[in-house]
């Protein structure tokens, strides 16, 4: 630690700043009384377009992405920025269905996307294998937000878990206490710190590294002294279908996550959503910006740490900022990162203790739960998420939770029939649904179970690209597993209910056949969905 005294202290002092924020969130704004899902876990549906803009955007782009995305950059290249195409490509996409998706839930009370699915299909089934995979994938989801202060931590030769055990320890009962009031008032001290350290790395970091012409060919000097064909500063002709298919997969599967749909859900009308679609494409600049420090690391000569014999490619941001920032602006650099990962982990807890008590406790434990048993089974819920998040990292190699959050990724898009699909169309039959998720998993398994990964000596579950010689092909080109996985999905479910309706299967009793109906919000006639008689 010697030699990080002044860092350390800006880091714990913003961290306090910010801990004792999430404590005075449960005041802000404070309803009468807290003790229901609509209050605790989603605001009480109240957040305009500031709040909305910066808690969805803080919910998106997490610490993860702050280390994770220039770490790829500075070991693949190119390949790395596919994470620009992802995220300018998802809000058109997110504007067609999560708008919708807001006017359904606000006049039928939904506050996950499995009680939507529950009562469009009309099939408590389906609504549990939606409601389990949304678990399933936000759990590595938030594991992995400490795996970004972990890579601050080291860069300041702090090691060991007990100061990532007491960040998460404050963080779950600041939540606990003020449920998603505390992320959306955080989130603008976490956005406002990223913005100010981003601005100044693009321009001061050049500026000392001899300019971008220097720290591009810096880059391509490295990517050309190794090895591997798939690395470079520009795509080649074996991994632009799996930059695109990757971008594509990536953008359909962050608008399903659950965390994505509780920040929406808080907004207090459609056009809040339809502004902030608009205008959170300004985070993509900012990605690009992040994006870019990958370069400069390798332009900087920096070597990431060595742990155990692992090298971990996480901390090259935080040492880049180390070597090139003054003491206290790094201390500043530290504390957005850290911060960045206690919002998107709040949300991510709070979105998956709704889920647990909507579609699991309440259908079923308790079918008569009322709404403070609601709301108290979800902080009790969103504390145990918190604790098996802060296990995954104790107790199992970080380099496995990024497998999960990679297997996470495929998981969650084997949802996007039901929700997204089904938010336009009832014609799916349940059965095919359900077909279509079993066999689109199994397919996504298979697949990233062949993906071996020479590098770490991994010879399964070792990336998402997915090579198409395993098909026969006579080619080096590969290919995002859960793209083809989706396909397989969808493809199913479509046969699928082909066959359950020829059959004369019986579809969910209390499910509607009526066609949609949308209107602007504040139309009285919007009915979006009959769904009379659902839960």
């Amino acid at each position: 630690m010697s030699g990080h005294t002044t860092e350390l202290v800006v880091f714990i002092l913003l961290f306090a700043i910010v801990s004792g924020m999430g404590f005075v969130a449960a005041r802000w704004r404070r309803p009468d009384d807290l003790a229901s899902l609509n209050e605790w876990g989603l605001g009480g549906r109240s957040f305009g377009s500031w709040i909305t803009w910066f808690l969805v955007g803080g919910d998106l782009y997490t610490a993860y992405t702050f280390v994770a995305v220039p770490a790829l950059v500075f070991s693949s290249g190119a390949l790395g920025f596919y994470a620009l195409p992802y995220t300018v490509v998802v809000y058109p996409l997110v504007f067609l269905v999560l708008a919708r998706m807001w006017s359904v839930s606000h006049v039928h009370g939904f506050v996950t996307p499995a009680d939507f699915v529950r009562a469009r299909f009309g099939s408590p089934t389906l609504a549990l294998v939606i409601a389990i995979t949304g678990l399933v994938a936000t759990m590595p989801y938030i594991a992995l937000q400490l795996i970004g202060i972990e890579a601050v931590l080291k860069a300041m030769g702090i090691t060991g878990h007990l100061p990532i055990i007491i960040a998460f320890a404050i963080l779950a009962a600041y939540t606990y206490q003020s449920g998603l009031r505390a992320p959306a008032l955080i989130a603008f001290v976490k956005d406002t710190l990223i913005y100010i350290v981003i601005l100044a790395a693009v321009i001061y970091i050049p500026a000392k590294l001899g300019g971008w012409d220097s720290i591009f060919q810096a880059a391509q000097d490295k990517f050309a002294a190794t090895p591997n064909a798939g690395d470079g500063i520009l795509l080649n002709a074996n991994n632009q279908l799996q930059y695109v298919t990757l971008a594509f997969g990536s953008a359909l599967a962050l608008f399903l996550y659950p965390h994505s749909l509780t920040g929406v859900l808080a907004s207090k009308n459609r056009n809040v959503i339809k502004r902030n679609m608009s205008a959170l494409p300004a985070y993509s600049l900012v990605l690009g910006l992040i994006a870019l420090l990958g370069f400069m690391a390798i332009s900087a000569g920096v070597k990431p740490i060595v742990t155990d014999g692992k090298v971990d490619n996480n901390t090259v941001v935080p040492l880049l900022f180390d070597k090139m920032f003054p003491d206290w602006f790094t201390g500043v650099a530290y504390a957005a990162v850290g911060i960045g990962a206690l919002v998107p982990a709040a949300i991510m807890s709070i979105a998956a203790a709704n889920l647990f008590t909507r579609n699991i406790y309440r259908e079923y434990i308790n079918k008569h739960a009322t709404d403070a048993q609601e709301a108290g089974v979800s902080k009790i819920v969103s504390l145990l998420v918190k604790v098996g998040a802060v296990a995954c990292i104790l107790l199992l190699d970080p380099q496995f939770s990024i497998d999960l959050q990679l297997i996470g990724g495929v998981i969650i898009l084997q949802t996007l029939p039901s929700v997204a699909l089904g938010l336009y169309t009832r014609w799916f039959h349940k059965g095919g649904l359900i077909a279509g998720w079993a066999l689109g998993l199994a397919a996504g398994m298979w697949m990233l179970y062949l993906i071996p990964n020479p590098a770490s000596g991994k010879q399964h579950f070792g990336g998402s690209a997915f090579a198409l010689s395993n098909f026969g092909f006579d080619t080096k080109m590969t290919i995002y597993a859960g793209f083809l996985a989706l396909a397989v999905n969808l493809i199913v479910a479509v046969v699928g209910t082909v066959i359950f309706k020829a059959a004369k299967v019986a579809d969910g009793e209390d499910a509607t056949a009526q066609d949609d109906y949308f209107a602007d919000e504040g139309d009285p006639k919007v009915k979006d969905l009959d769904l009379t008689g659902s839960h």
